[in-house]
């Protein structure tokens, strides 16, 4: 019922959700396959609407034994198995509890399941809404720790470009997520007749120009996606269908860009970062490229820390540069793609110095003529 106008990415959602529930509903019968085979069988078949009906022979003997072995789902009239049902469902696999966000996530979808069997007449009440059920408690707010300076960036970078073959290519990639607040996906999707470039012999506080970020591809794996490709083209996140933002490109961003432009083809497609064999930049390449930059460019207390552990803390970085530079909280939310809401409850820890500020503001409010 999902399946068509969900993403790749919640498609995969939705099936490790209802994978992790399913073991409740299972009475215990001889010939039982191993849980990793179950699981296995489950997300990668059973609840994947794309390949459920051609699994291979022993995944359909897997998913056979499941069926059989079911219990009805009118078992879950019965409270007990409905909370057995959803602890499962929001906890991992050792028993121990799942991250905030994902417990929160496959409650709902577990909760969207029922509702479903509610509406084909498989159940009077949904049991998952009926259970009394504590949310975790989560910051959603950036790890101050986890974000570079504007020194530490530019190691980074360098580090970057000293790999051979593939970091001449990436410096510019990673670029545009420290000085621009790019998602990688949406890095990886910028096409070249999204820059606008001003003419080379501007003075540096002339050289600004413009990325146009229109679409993402996040990366789902091609057992997700529609026409079987790692990658899926979405609207930009939160966005609907057809928008778009604009956002500048600091001098040094704009020279990087245009070494890119200069040194290296566009892809077919014309988007501007690909293998070094052409084609799609693989999740894997930069995510490697990355790490051996970390241990290049960091000290080792620096690697064992959450400082720029992934890429993604890159755009991070760059959205708390603007705001503790004293951009208005506004336009750096129409420039990240946020609310401004969301902005400041995720950022929260860091902007600094706005203590000091605040507390010289009501000094002068105070103070005494």
């Amino acid at each position: 019922m999902k399946w068509k106008l969900a993403s790749a990415k919640y498609r995969k959602d939705i099936a490790r959700a209802l994978t992790a529930a399913t073991p409740a509903m299972m009475a215990e019968a001889r010939g039982r396959p191993d849980d990793a085979s179950i699981r296995r069988a489950l997300v990668r078949w059973g609840y994947n609407t794309k390949q459920r009906t051609s699994p291979p022979d022993d995944v359909a003997e897997v998913l056979g034994w499941v069926a059989r072995n079911s219990v009805p789902i009118s078992a879950l009239a019965e409270a007990a198995t409905a909370r057995r049902m959803l602890v499962l469902a929001t906890g991992l696999v050792d028993g121990k509890n799942a991250a905030a966000s994902t417990a929160r996530r496959n409650r709902t979808i577990l909760a969207n399941a029922m509702d479903y069997a509610l509406e084909l007449g498989l159940l009077d009440t949904n049991p998952i809404r009926a259970i009394k059920w504590a949310a975790p408690k989560v910051s959603s707010q950036v790890d101050r720790r986890s974000v570079v300076n504007p020194g530490q960036a530019r190691a980074l970078l360098e580090a970057v470009r000293a790999q051979q073959p593939s970091g001449p290519r990436l410096i510019a990639f990673f670029a545009v997520m420290y000085y621009a607040g790019l998602r990688p996906e949406e890095a990886i999707n910028l096409a070249a007749d999204n820059v606008i470039l001003p003419p080379p012999d501007r003075t540096d506080d002339e050289d600004w120009g413009e990325l146009h970020i229109r679409s993402a591809t996040p990366d789902a794996g091609s057992e997700w996606t529609d026409d079987g490709s790692p990658r899926e083209r979405r609207q930009l996140k939160h966005r609907a269908e057809g928008d778009s933002r604009i956002v500048p490109t600091h001098p040094e961003l704009t020279r990087l860009l245009r070494e890119h432009l200069d040194r290296f083809s566009t892809a077919a497609d014309g988007r501007l970062f690909g293998g070094v064999r052409g084609g799609e930049l693989p999740t894997i390449t930069y995510r490697r490229a990355w790490i051996k930059a970390r241990q290049t460019a960091l000290s080792a207390a620096e690697q064992a820390s959450p400082l720029a552990r992934r890429p993604y803390d890159l755009r991070h970085a760059c959205l708390s540069t603007w705001l503790n530079g004293g951009v208005y909280p506004t336009q750096v939310a129409e420039w990240a793609g946020h609310s401004v809401d969301v902005l400041l409850r995720i950022y929260a820890k860091c902007v600094v110095g706005q203590d000091e500020l605040a507390k010289r503001r009501i000094s002068e409010a105070l103070r005494q003529d």
